[in-house]
């Protein structure tokens, strides 16, 4: 705790800051307001506002004006620059006013909540309500606006244990929200992601999806009676208060939605927003410096017809697909048109520009590159995830099972729980991560070809379709692969490379960041971080190149290609032992000579 004010021997029911002023205002039930400089901990201000309890104060967000509601049934303006004198009163409830709230799209007006089971909207200057939105079949405790986009959308709570969203417009009732079993005490749009807040007496908070209404979560602490939620512009933290206290909890994912193509052009999501950037229109004059974010220039690309929850090029760099909400939607990278879309739990893509969905547990359905559906599979399994690639893959919870894109056959099944498969560009090599360890693979592509062109049963796979190269107990954040080298960042937020199964350390990341790809031809991975920041570091090709050849015990050519590293990559990059063997080598070439 910071700061504590003692403001009444009764009980407090709303406080607000006036962040410009510094000031906090307060309504208690000795029918009294309060405001308070919560820098110097002063008494601004105390004054009797009403005749019977106070139940809430609401904020101008930009004239100096405060709303109060009262048990007496009215609701009071009142404005500070006038030695906080009340400059109007609203009538019109019947019962407690429960609840005022400021329009963010039209601040001149504002709406009430009541326990005559009504909500009323006003404008300041009119004593007369606008107009009532009736509907409850009880009283009516809490009401906000929708802040995001161009819906003229509000919300209710009322004691019938539902929340009612209405156009204000149309003043009709689009939606009702059951679930809760008992009175409902708070609710709120969040204003950066696409869900309804709903906390009640029921001890219960319920997320609502805040465009199809389905129920996505309901959270349950045992902390009694649902108060209130509150939550921060920009954040993706909420607050909740109960009866026995308050908790905090971040919403959504963290992890960026962004995908960045072979050229080095990144899309990424923010929110329904689409936005790029180029990796190469940095200036030649500008000194690259790992570690060190680029001045790359956002350009706004579009938006998305649904909340991206993923978002991936194809192969080639001329699509990206869109995921979420149980929704797929297929654009032109440039130009970012519609292409195709359709109902998915998951879309992958493969190798070659194929792609299939996840409509189920039980249905996996693959397309062609024109967008064609070829083929449907009923696994005989719990499809839980599905992955793409050189091979498609369908994992259980213990397994995963791997399947030629072309005829849906059976090539190997892995026992192993899965988090995420990493295909090599050249599909020789695989990389599988899971909770705790990662493993890499060979792929064994001609045994598998002359074993399906023989004709042999493949009900149980290609047994030999698969060599354990590698396993490394570390846990895989994001991974790429750069030809034969596997680059991961870790749970320690390490950036690593694994070569061989030999595994080094190229940064100490200061902060979570995720893998977007890897430039050739500038010998740089490229990161981003949850601020949408871009970073590169230095990861020399001929450096992979170098380590790859030690490991196949190819020292010749190996020698050849040290001559090209910087010898000051050497301590920071090359192992001790290969150049303890550069030199073994050296010394042999000696005593033969």
């Amino acid at each position: 705790m910071v700061k504590s004010f003692e403001v009444s021997e009764l009980p407090v029911r709303s406080a607000k800051f006036i962040s410009r002023k510094q000031w906090v205002v307060a309504g208690a039930d000795d029918m009294f307001i309060r405001v308070y400089n919560y820098n110097t901990m002063d008494k601004v201000k105390v004054f009797e506002a009403h005749t019977d309890y106070i139940r809430c104060v609401a904020v101008h967000p930009t004239l100096p004006y405060v709303l109060s509601s009262s048990d007496d049934m009215l609701i009071k303006l009142w404005d500070w620059d006038k030695g906080w004198m009340c400059t109007q009163i609203f009538e019109g409830h019947s019962h407690y006013v429960m609840q005022v709230t400021f329009n963010p799209k039209d601040i001149n007006t504002f709406a009430s909540a009541s326990l005559d089971r009504t909500t009323k909207i006003w404008s300041l200057g009119s004593p007369d309500p606008n107009f009532t939105l009736d509907g409850h079949q009880k009283g009516v405790n809490c009401v906000d606006y929708f802040t995001g986009g161009d819906r003229p959308y509000l919300i209710t709570g009322s004691d019938d244990s539902t929340a009612k969203v209405w156009d204000y417009q149309t003043k009709s009732c689009v939606q009702t929200l059951e679930g809760h079993t008992h009175n409902i005490s708070a609710v709120c749009f969040h204003p950066e992601l696409p869900i309804i807040i709903t906390g009640s007496e029921d001890g219960t908070v319920r997320i609502w999806h805040s465009t199809t209404y389905r129920l996505e979560n309901t959270l349950n602490y045992g902390l009694e009676r649902v108060w209130a939620v509150g939550y921060m512009k920009g954040s993706r933290r909420m607050v909740i208060g109960y009866d026995e206290g308050a908790i905090m909890i971040k919403m959504g994912r963290e992890v960026p939605i962004a995908s960045m193509d072979t050229g080095g052009k990144i899309i990424w999501a923010k929110h329904n927003e689409i936005q790029t950037v180029n990796i190469k229109t940095v200036g030649a004059g500008f000194e690259v410096t790992d570690g060190e974010r680029l001045p790359l220039a956002v350009k706004e690309l579009g938006s998305c017809d649904l909340y991206p929850q993923s978002l991936k090029h194809n192969p080639n760099g001329r699509f990206v697909v869109v995921c979420g909400d149980g929704e797929y939607i297929i654009y032109t990278a440039l130009a970012w048109r519609n292409r195709s879309f359709g109902s998915a739990l998951e879309f992958v893509w493969s190798s070659e520009g194929e792609y299939a969905i996840r409509e189920s547990t039980s249905r996996i359905k693959i397309f062609s590159k024109s967008f064609q559906e070829k083929k449907t599979i009923r696994p005989s399994f719990s499809a839980e995830r599905i992955f793409g690639g050189v091979l498609l893959a369908m994992c259980s919870s213990d397994f995963i099972c791997f399947y030629d894109w072309v005829d849906c056959r059976l090539i190997r099944r892995i026992d192993v729980n899965v988090k995420n498969v990493y295909w090599a560009d050249s599909g020789d090599l695989v990389a599988i991560a899971s909770d705790t360890s990662f493993y890499i693979l060979k792929y064994n592509r001609d045994v598998v070809a002359s074993y399906l062109e023989g004709g042999k049963p493949v009900d149980e796979g290609v047994e030999d379709a698969f060599e354990l190269l590698h396993e490394v107990n570390e846990r895989v954040r994001t991974g790429i692969w750069v030809g034969d080298c596997f680059i991961y960042n870790n749970s320690l937020w390490r950036l690593n490379y694994c070569v061989g199964g030999e595994v080094t350390t190229m940064y100490h990341l200061d902060r979570p960041m995720y893998l977007l790809g890897y430039l050739a031809n500038q010998s740089r991975v490229y990161l981003i971080d949850k601020e949408f920041n871009i970073i590169g570091y230095t990861l020399l090709l001929s450096l992979i190149e170098y380590k790859t050849l030690v490991m196949r015990g190819d020292l010749e050519h190996a020698n050849e290609i040290l001559s090209s590293i910087p010898k000051a990559q050497y301590n920071r990059f090359v192992p001790k032992l290969l150049l303890i063997f550069w030199n073994l080598e050296v010394c042999w070439k000696r005593l033969l000579r």
